[in-house]
């Protein structure tokens, strides 16, 4: 009987490698050319006299109202070089960022043939963690500034926030954002919704990055997926147990999906948890809802009802 359930395991197995190997055959074959633009380098090397030029050039990063020489002073500004110069040590070769950015967005096209293959443009921001890259349909805008490793001697943020300002970090935040513009807004406030929407995100990253770890797609280290994985089915009581699941406290977004350095059960294993825990296990039951209803395209999945998707995943967690 055993051999038989091995059998049968690794004839699975062999099955589901043959299919994604298929699938990502096919990907390969589409054809995609990212252009990137280095804003951050056309910004810091334009002499003052042209700076009318790459306003003209680049209008939608000059807002209007706002004198030329904030701009100005901005190019000469010691910190300001200092930050430039940092970047241009990381990114003086863009091309395997490039090549990244060609890889996701042949998984995009494949999944959504419709989309548009954007340009992608870099540039040194304001330092703002929340909009560190941005999918805007025709345009993909990465700050370069925020992916200079967790090290970096610039980022006095906490921990949990500096622990993916990392190269690896670029497409989990662009498809973040793109599936972000792509999943509609529903009515329901409910804390069961606001984990599948986040679970949605990340099953996306599933199929868009599909070479990417899952600590990577949801931007913990190592041993957060771990303690999540032991965890499960402990934390699956808590919310079931606490009635939480159906619950609009808005406390319960801040205390289980937003960033965080950790999840506030208000218990002893606050400390341990990682932030987000409600969105990784949104993630669980968006995976167990796809496994449940193979027909379902990703994007059938982002438009579906998120009461639809929590009833028909038969989520169970693992013991």
């Amino acid at each position: 009987m055993k051999i038989y359930r091995f059998v049968v395991v690794l004839c699975l197995f062999f099955l589901s490698c043959e299919q994604k190997t298929k699938v990502e055959k096919e990907v390969e074959e589409i054809p995609v050319d990212i252009k990137v633009e280095r804003f951050d380098k056309a910004f810091f090397e334009t002499k003052p006299e042209d700076l009318g030029k790459l306003k003209k050039q680049y209008p939608f990063f000059f807002p209007a109202g706002t004198e030329d020489d904030v701009w100005l002073k901005k190019m000469q500004d010691p910190l300001w070089r200092e930050v430039y110069t940092e970047v241009q040590k990381k990114y003086a070769n863009f091309e395997p960022v490039r090549q990244e950015f060609n890889k996701l967005f042949q998984h995009v096209k494949y999944y959504f043939p419709k989309s548009k293959t954007p340009k992608v443009i870099t540039l040194i921001g304001e330092m703002d963690y929340t909009s560190k890259a941005i999918y805007a349909d025709s345009l993909v805008i990465v700050s370069l500034e925020l992916y200079l490793g967790k090290e970096h001697k610039f980022y006095e943020f906490p921990n949990y926030l500096k622990q993916n300002f990392e190269e690896k970090q670029i497409m989990p935040d662009v498809v973040s954002s793109f599936a972000f513009r792509n999943i509609p807004a529903f009515p329901d406030k409910n804390l069961v919704s606001q984990m599948i929407f986040e679970g949605k995100q990340l099953y996306a990253k599933d199929l868009l990055l599909p070479d990417y770890t899952d600590a990577e797609k949801i931007g913990y280290l190592p041993e957060q997926i771990k303690w999540c994985q032991q965890n499960e089915a402990y934390m699956w009581r808590f919310f079931v147990e606490s009635e939480m699941l159906y619950s609009e406290d808005p406390k319960l977004n801040t205390r289980f999906i937003a960033p965080a350095p950790f999840s506030k059960f208000y218990l002893e294993i606050d400390n341990d948890s990682p932030g987000r825990i409600g969105a990784w296990l949104g993630w669980q039951m968006v995976r167990s809802y796809m496994k449940n209803n193979s027909n379902v395209t990703l994007p059938e999945l982002l438009k579906t009802n998120a009461k639809e998707i929590f009833e028909q995943s038969k989520y169970k967690p693992k013991k």
